[in-house]
């Protein structure tokens, strides 16, 4: 089962039932048809823990269904003519009803009838185990690693003639190189190998396709690699020209949200309505960046900025910070361009200057403007440890590495649903 084919008989069930039943026209079909598919896809709904969870799919999927109605509304308002009047509650049953459990039916299937691929690795279980582990609770140990080794010529031709020998259950289907200088002793070997029809994967593939983040012992195992790839990093004139675009749009919608949130600022704590901070920005340039005060007034301790902050949030300050609200003064940051509607987190410079030099490649994550919302945001919590901030970083570095406005739009789409508290964190 592939994500994209459940995801592509969900498009055509939801098209067919709109044509069908509802009897609309074909291109009112199709732009609906897509934009309920985009409501369910930002809400994870296609993710394989969700379709495990008949619950979670249930839930997701009708938040998914309900959001992309508010879009479909303003379409309503200049169309009605071309639409039914059953249209949105035939859709939300439809999606309710039937989705939730063909997920869970397609889940079945992929668990029952999936192979499991066993993989040679080379490299030190001791260095890099931890991470195949993961790897293989991601795909729900369909994919496995059955043996590391420390190789020489000599060993891996024995290992893999011993494998020609062994049950369907017991072979090898690929080889992983979790080390280059591991590599080196036996290239030859493995081009072979290669050529003869056996899978080839090198761990960078594997943790950005399985992991969607860049370990950062990864990076250095493979930091030839990583640096040229990230050395290449820069920002497009499309992407400035929609962050503009976006970011004066967003700034006139959301002007009413903050007149209401700017009142109840001043009636609980009088000024400042703002606050104003200095952050790293690209390229390690550092600017004003504009936020709600959410918090009461103290003296930042430069060791540790955020001690005892849950201690100072305002009443509103919980409301705004939770739903993410105190973020809405940073679109006139991006409508002057050191901001992004994506990106890395600008850091507070007490913060920047602690983690640039504890943690490698830490850095490039300044090769892009930093953004109100990113992939690290929807995937990891607030932080505050020098763990939480290497976790974090992995996630930069995915970001910055594998940028794209598809990309961009999935991480703009799931972060609703952080806001909405049904995933993630601040």
């Amino acid at each position: 089962m592939k994500k994209l084919t459940v995801q592509l008989i969900d498009i055509a069930l939801i098209l067919l039932m709109n044509i069908f039943f509802l009897h609309l026209s074909v291109p009112i079909a199709i732009i609906s048809s897509l934009i309920i598919y985009l409501g369910i896809y930002s809400f994870r709904v296609y993710d394989t823990q969700t379709m495990k969870s008949y619950t979670e799919s249930l839930i997701k999927t009708t938040v998914g269904t309900l959001i992309s109605f508010i879009v479909i509304l303003i379409i309503y308002f200049f169309l009605s003519k071309y639409f039914n009047r059953y249209f949105f509650l035939s859709n939300l049953l439809f999606t309710i009803l039937i989705l939730p459990i063909l997920h869970k039916i397609e889940y079945n299937i992929y668990e029952k009838h999936m192979p499991v691929k066993n993989y040679l690795v080379i490299g030190r279980k001791n260095e890099i185990g931890h991470i195949m582990e993961e790897i293989s609770e991601k795909t729900l140990n369909k994919i496995k690693f059955t043996q590391y080794i420390n190789p020489s010529p000599a060993t891996l031709e024995e290992i893999m003639k011993q494998n020609a020998q062994k049950t369907l259950s017991q072979t090898i289907h690929g080889i992983v190189i979790t080390d280059p200088k591991l590599e080196e002793r036996v290239k030859p070997q493995i081009q072979n190998y290669k050529a003869e029809g056996l899978e080839i994967q090198y761990l960078p593939n594997m943790v950005e396709k399985y992991l969607k983040r860049i370990p950062i012992e990864v990076a250095e195992k493979f930091k030839e690699y990583y640096e040229v790839v990230f050395q290449g990093v820069q920002a497009t004139p499309s992407q400035k020209i929609i962050d503009k675009f976006f970011g004066t749009i967003l700034l006139i919608l959301s002007s009413p949200f903050m007149l209401i949130i700017s009142l109840a600022i001043l009636i609980e704590d009088g000024k400042p309505i703002i606050y104003k901070q200095k952050r790293m920005g690209k390229d390690e340039k550092i600017f004003i960046m504009n936020k709600f005060r959410s918090l009461k007034e103290a003296e930042i301790n430069p060791d540790d900025p955020n001690v005892d902050i849950e201690k100072r949030v305002l009443k509103s300050g919980k409301i705004i910070r939770k739903l993410r609200l105190d973020e809405l003064p940073q679109f006139w940051n991006i409508i002057k361009g050191n901001m992004s509607i994506v990106g890395p987190r600008p850091e507070m410079l007490e913060f920047h200057n602690i983690m640039s030099s504890h943690i490698p490649f830490y850095n490039y994550r300044l090769k892009l403007n930093p953004g109100i919302t990113g992939w690290a945001q929807i995937h990891f919590k607030h932080t505050s440890t020098l763990e939480d901030y290497t976790k974090k970083t992995e996630y930069d570095l995915y970001y910055v590495k594998n940028r794209s406005l598809i990309l961009d739009i999935q991480i703009m789409l799931k972060t609703l649903e952080t806001m909405l508290g049904m995933r993630g964190a601040r």
